[in-house]
């Protein structure tokens, strides 16, 4: 091997060691992986019995607080009487309240800004082959999952039919559904084939019933 040959190779090793010191140094300080079951953040929607202050910005007589929204939804808002904003963003409610003066016409640009002053309970109730049957309260910012709620709850008794939870669900406009997991495939990790069975949210007054298995 002449000269040349050794210094080339010399700088390929040289090179090849600096590559692989970079590579660990960032393997060091790459953030570490967000677990798939943390708790996420979500967009968090008016409940009934929600506190409320209301601003209308230049209207100082239309401007509100400990404003609560009663049992059916509503916020009772001067010269505009009732106007339905549980179930919505607070963003959704801001628009719905802006369009309830503007198509009064008792302002022409209303501007609306919403705080949430107090946050009402928000639960749901969990009955049947349960160990601890009964009603949890949600975090009012985050969601929790149908996981979650069977571990709060004790876990599944020994006649539980985990595959076949029932969820029943009341929706802003009055309406019912009904939905049916496999809990018991996502608590041993297993494809449960529904993609929204992994993903599912629970909301505020939602009923789950685990049923009996039948033998």
């Amino acid at each position: 091997m002449n000269a040349r040959h050794f210094i080339r190779l010399r700088r390929l090793v040289l090179a090849g060691a600096v590559l692989v010191g970079l590579n660990a140094l960032r393997a060091q300080t790459a953030p570490a992986a967000i677990d798939s079951d943390e708790r996420k953040a979500v967009v968090y929607k008016i409940s009934r019995m929600d506190k409320i202050s209301i601003v209308v910005v230049g209207e100082s007589d239309l401007t509100v607080g400990g404003k609560r929204v009663d049992a059916n939804g509503n916020v009772n808002l001067a010269l505009v009487g009732e106007v339905k904003i549980a179930g919505l963003s607070v963003s959704q409610a801001q628009s719905a309240i802006e369009a309830a003066y503007r198509d009064g016409r008792i302002l022409r640009n209303p501007q609306v800004t919403i705080n949430i002053e107090e946050y009402a309970p928000r639960t749901v109730s969990i009955s049947g082959m349960v160990r601890q049957p009964g009603t949890i309260n949600l975090p009012p910012e985050s969601t929790m999952s149908i996981k979650e709620l069977i571990l709060k709850a004790g876990g599944f008794s020994e006649t539980a039919n985990g595959s076949k939870v029932k969820i029943t669900r009341v929706m802003p406009d009055g309406t019912t559904k009904f939905f049916t997991l496999n809990v018991d495939a996502i608590l041993k990790g297993r494809d449960t084939g529904k993609s929204t069975d992994n993903t599912f949210a629970l909301e505020p007054d939602d009923i789950v019933y685990v049923p009996e298995k039948i033998i």
